[in-house]
């Protein structure tokens, strides 16, 4: 049923470590990124905002770039283990047929731009400068007092082939939701714990979310308080809930141009070699979740075009069970309900 992993692969990668947003406006991105998840600033210029959470020593998780698009993601970044693994990359992709090109990012050290083989643009480096950790620095706590940057989610039209060819790159399942022989989500990881890129069905290749680890369950609520108090109360997006695959609690902002953020409390370890992948069916989750309400359609169906990457609609399918669905259902079980005269509201009156 899943595709097979490559334990021993060609070169080593050991997490994902960043993104790359293009933004509107300089200034307001970096508030919301600020204020509201609560990162620091490393670095700012007059057309990039260099950020990175509490918790984390490396120069940068997230980059925030003026011009081009807004509301495009220019590339996800992994790391690897030694800076030779980036030569060892450049033939593996180029052995394959893929774009694999020396970039000149600043505040990293060499750095390879690759495309993964359904157009995502990838950025893989070895090294950053360093910075102090802050976790202990609470003078500056905010928002969601974001920790550290722990994965990213694509949506794929074909999550079998992604996971298949990130499967040789010696990325192992935590958890997938299946329906019969088809992969619908894939959650896969590097770094020992259950995640560090996701999978799911849906056009694409396109970025949903990228996420970040919190301290305490408060902060989720601290943020979306936040939130609310500078305007952005339409910013959350979905929860705070729990997820059923990790069973995190979770919620999900949307940043002034559209990216999708998540901020969660941090999940299990699956370093060692026995640790076997728990499947879910379709059939028989709502949308993840262990309670609450469903996401909304746009949870599904919005996320952040690549740069330059043509999108490809997935073959036809189950629809989730979103919000919007979810209301009509009960509503129209409701009004049978009445109709019938076997609802609870009539048996009382």
């Amino acid at each position: 049923m899943l595709p097979a992993v490559n334990l021993k692969p060609a070169f080593n990668i050991t997490r994902a470590s960043h993104i790359r947003l293009s933004v509107r406006d300089l200034a307001e991105s970096r508030a919301f990124y600020e204020r509201i998840v609560g990162l620091v600033v490393t670095e700012a210029t007059d057309t990039a905002c260099y950020m990175r959470g509490l918790g984390e020593i490396c120069h940068h998780s997230l980059v925030l770039e003026l011009g081009g698009a807004p509301g495009v993601c220019r590339q996800a970044g992994l790391r690897v283990m030694f800076d030779e693994d980036l030569d060892a990359a450049r033939d593996y992709f180029r052995a394959l047929g893929l774009p694999a090109e020396w970039a000149g990012e600043e505040h990293q050290g060499r750095t390879l731009h690759v495309s993964d083989p359904f157009g995502t643009p990838l950025e893989l480096c070895a090294s950053m400068p360093t910075q102090p950790r802050l976790y202990t620095a609470v003078e500056l706590f905010t928002g969601g007092q974001a920790q550290q940057f722990d994965h990213i989610q694509i949506l794929a039209p074909d999550p079998n082939s992604v996971c298949a060819f990130y499967g040789d790159l010696g990325f192992r399942h935590s958890e997938y939701i299946a329906s019969d022989e088809e992969i619908l989500a894939g959650f896969m990881y590097r770094k020992g714990t259950c995640l560090d890129l996701a999978v799911a069905k849906g056009p694409g290749p396109r970025l949903h979310h990228f996420a970040y680890t919190v301290p305490e369950s408060r902060d989720i609520f601290s943020a979306c308080d936040i939130a609310g108090n500078l305007g952005y109360g339409d910013c959350v997006e979905r929860g705070p809930g729990r997820h059923g695959p990790g069973g995190m609690l979770f919620v999900y902002l949307r940043d002034p141009d559209g990216h999708r953020v998540e901020l969660f409390l941090n999940h299990y370890q699956t370093i060692d070699i026995e640790t076997e992948p728990i499947r879910w069916e379709a059939g028989s989750l709502s949308t993840n979740a262990r309670w609450g309400l469903p996401g909304p359609a746009r949870w599904y169906e919005e996320a952040s075009d690549f740069t330059s990457v043509p999108v490809t609609a997935p073959a036809a399918g189950q629809p989730p069970m979103t919000l919007e669905r979810y209301l009509l259902e009960n509503q129209t079980n409701a009004n049978e309900e009445v109709a019938s005269g076997t609802s609870s509201v009539s048996e009382s009156e």
